[in-house]
């Protein structure tokens, strides 16, 4: 027997996660020079890091040699403010992606099951599998969620349901209202994780309040991201927001000192830079106009998205963006969602949307 021998079957069974490709590492491969790389594809914001979270860094680093607030005080005092929300109800992670598996590691056991929808977040069946748990992928309905085949996917051994909302990878999105009833039907022993990493990025008309949901449903746990319109990827921070008796639990099991200092104060700066929100959400609105033109001129279908990313169908996927590598251009296979005709592309900047248009009509037969 060796060590690996006791690895459970369905740890080593996972498909690691996917990131996409780093602009360093394309520009090893292809001998390309990195100024000339356009990278689209792991849904960042084109304009960085929001200058308010950017002027905290320099202060931060004197403290560099300390460890960080273990409670992340300074940044649950600004998300209770920003929101209402009373620090209690507060976990924060390493990245909303910690706190996506934090819920799972206190609901998940063998025998057990989590619902999702087929086209979700591949960090949802990652968990669920690593846990020894089931993964139950529901169909999609237009790529997007089918609500009433996720209740009818419940069963005594659901423990938890993961929804995106908007959804990643196609963009898709319900309604306020269509969660709320949802949520309704949804039995209370089991947890339901709404993941809102793209939610800046809706139209005002369209958005809810689902942090104050978590006063009617006892099930409920918010996620959210500093990664996206905040612009603070590379710091990992994200939370999430529970009723108390939840959050205990979380933080239970959460590494200490999960958030580190610059990632604490980076983002409690960025909560109040509502400058920098408001024309990170036009820029996006606009580009994904831009990437809609292109696409219709080209004859090529997408589906209308939510995020600060759009899914564009362009048959051999794997082909094209072989080719975009070679041009310089990098955006997302999502073969391993199941979509092997599509692309996934997060909007740039005027002038990088523009450069992927022209490598991909390029690229594509006339």
């Amino acid at each position: 027997m060796r060590v690996i021998d006791h690895v459970p079957a369905a740890i080593r069974s996972l498909a690691p996660y996917q990131p996409g490709k780093p602009i360093e590492e394309l520009a090893r491969e292809r001998g390309l020079n990195p100024a000339d790389i356009v990278k689209l594809a792991s849904n960042e914001n084109p304009l960085g890091m929001s200058p308010k979270a950017r002027a905290t860094l320099e202060a931060t680093a004197a403290e560099g040699a300390r460890y960080p607030d273990g409670n992340g005080f300074v940044l649950k005092e600004a998300i209770s403010r920003k929101f209402g929300v009373a620090p209690e109800r507060l976990v924060l992670g390493n990245g909303s992606n910690d706190v996506l598996e934090l819920a799972a590691r206190i609901v998940l056991q063998p025998g057990t099951e989590a619902v999702y929808s087929r086209y979700a977040f591949a960090v949802y069946p990652l968990v669920t599998q690593a846990l020894g748990a089931r993964p139950v992928q529901v169909p999609a309905r237009d790529y997007g969620h089918d609500l009433e085949a996720m209740l009818a996917a419940i069963t005594p051994r659901t423990r938890v349901v993961f929804l995106a909302n908007p959804n990643n990878p196609t963009g898709t999105f319900v309604s306020g209202e269509a969660l709320a009833a949802f949520l309704e039907r949804v039995p209370e022993d089991v947890l339901v994780v709404l993941d809102e990493a793209y939610g800046e990025y809706l139209d005002p008309a369209e958005r809810y309040d689902a942090l104050s949901w978590v006063d009617r449903f006892s099930n409920l746990l918010v996620c959210r991201t500093f990664s996206k319109i905040y612009g603070l990827a590379s710091l990992r921070v994200g939370y999430g927001v529970a009723r108390p008796e939840l959050v205990d639990v979380m933080n239970r099991i959460r590494q200490p000192f999960n958030v580190n200092s610059f990632a604490l104060t980076a983002a409690a700066a960025a909560l109040e830079d509502e400058a920098f929100v408001a024309r990170s959400a036009e820029l996006n609105r606009r580009g994904l106009q831009q990437l809609y033109e292109g696409f219709a001129r080209l004859g090529l279908q997408w589906v209308p998205s939510r995020g600060n990313f759009v899914m564009v169908h362009v048959g051999d996927a794997a082909a094209v963006n072989e080719a975009l590598l070679d041009r310089g251009v990098i955006v997302r296979p999502i073969a391993g969602y199941g979509l092997p005709e599509w692309l996934r592309v997060t909007v740039g900047l005027p002038e990088e949307n523009a450069r992927f248009l022209e490598a991909l009509a390029d690229i594509l037969p006339t």
